[in-house]
């Protein structure tokens, strides 16, 4: 399996939802930095499973336990490794699935490639519990980048046909991210956001689940970030934004609805002033060519509803070959979408932390 990410900074992702404990190793980090631990306890909080309605009932506490690269509180230089102990496990809820694989999940397409030595507890190394010890390096690069005056945050832009309001391209606002950070539903419009717990609701009622949209915005990006054709920014961050489970798709700026444009109309105008060039507008999303403008980034995540229903679905037994009804049992999400919120910002912030250190090599 291939777990790991970045040039500058790696990140290896190790254990499954089931296991003792699931964790992070993190090469790169620069020496001598204080990492603020409450600062992550909330960030990860953020999360964490078994907290309302709209999650799982399974209760983790997802507290780090930092086995190396911390002396004091402070970065030594060596590999950072962080651990999760899982405490609240099912794996009996899971056995029927080695042979009947659900709709939509993993478990097939594992079978066919680890012929079954996977682990399917809990979805094993395919769970979303498995975006803990991503939160874990993307909220330490979080704290990174805010030295940088960079900051990075993230909103539920839709959950089935409700929509949220959008960051504004150009102007999009710190006071929004404090918001954000700080709210128990992450949506910019509270109306929106009780439309979108009330069809949660009506879903999980219904033995059903919902998906959705995540948009995020990192502003304080330099330009010059990035590179043309295969290590652009874009593919930068889709390539870390796909390993969180889930993820169907994603969109830069004007993203598809810019199709429907004429070139003058999706063109954004160049401007000076005060010595300073940026655009008239952002339809770009902050990326040109592959390399950061200036300009904020924006991009949209497409999530697909939880595949493990309530409801009976139909499959095969893999060994009989033949057509079964599945009653899934276990303990899920009915809309994972809340919780992807920081998952996507630590994605991004992992993301742009590591195209960072590459062009400080070229200071």
């Amino acid at each position: 399996m291939s777990s790991t990410f970045g040039h500058n900074i790696k990140i290896s992702i190790f254990g499954q939802s089931h296991s003792e404990a699931i964790g992070v190793v993190i090469d790169g980090l620069p020496a001598g930095f204080r990492l603020d631990i409450d600062e992550l306890m909330r960030f990860m909080a953020r999360r964490a499973p078994g907290k309302n309605s709209y999650a799982t009932p399974r209760r983790e506490a997802d507290i780090p336990e930092f086995l190396s690269g911390l002396v004091d509180g402070v970065t030594c230089g060596a590999p950072l490794c962080a651990v999760i102990r899982n405490k609240d496990t099912r794996s009996g809820d899971y056995n029927n699935l080695r042979d009947v694989p659900r709709p939509a999940h993993a478990d097939y397409t594992a079978q066919l490639k680890y012929k079954g030595a996977q682990d399917i507890n809990g979805g094993g190394h395919f769970s979303g519990r498995l975006t803990a010890p991503l939160c874990i390096a993307g909220g330490i690069c979080l704290q990174l980048l805010k030295k940088e005056n960079i900051e990075i945050a993230a909103h539920i832009a839709s959950i089935g046909t409700i929509p949220d309001r959008l960051f504004h391209p150009v102007d999009v606002g710190r006071d929004d991210f404090i918001t954000l950070r700080s709210a128990p539903f992450p949506v910019l419009e509270p109306l929106s956001g009780e439309k979108m717990l009330a069809a949660i609701e009506t879903a999980k009622n219904d033995g059903d689940s919902l998906g959705g949209v995540v948009e995020c915005a990192a502003i304080g990006v330099p330009g010059g970030l990035g590179d043309p054709m295969f290590d652009g920014m874009e593919n930068r961050i889709a390539g870390i934004i796909f390993g969180i489970p889930a993820v169907r798709g994603i969109e830069f700026g004007s993203g598809f609805s810019g199709t429907i444009l004429r070139g003058s109309e999706n063109n954004d105008s160049f401007m000076a002033k005060d010595g300073i060039i940026s655009t008239r507008t952002n339809n770009h999303g902050g990326i040109l060519a592959g390399i950061t403008s200036g300009m904020p980034i924006i991009f949209r995540t497409a999530f697909k509803p939880t595949p493990s229903i309530a409801r009976e679905q139909q499959s095969v037994s893999l060994s009989e070959k033949t057509n079964v009804t599945l009653a899934i049992k276990g303990r899920h999400d009915p809309c994972i979408v809340p919780r992807a919120v920081p998952c996507v910002e630590a994605a991004s912030a992992i993301a742009l932390y590591d195209a960072l250190l590459e062009n400080n090599k070229y200071k």
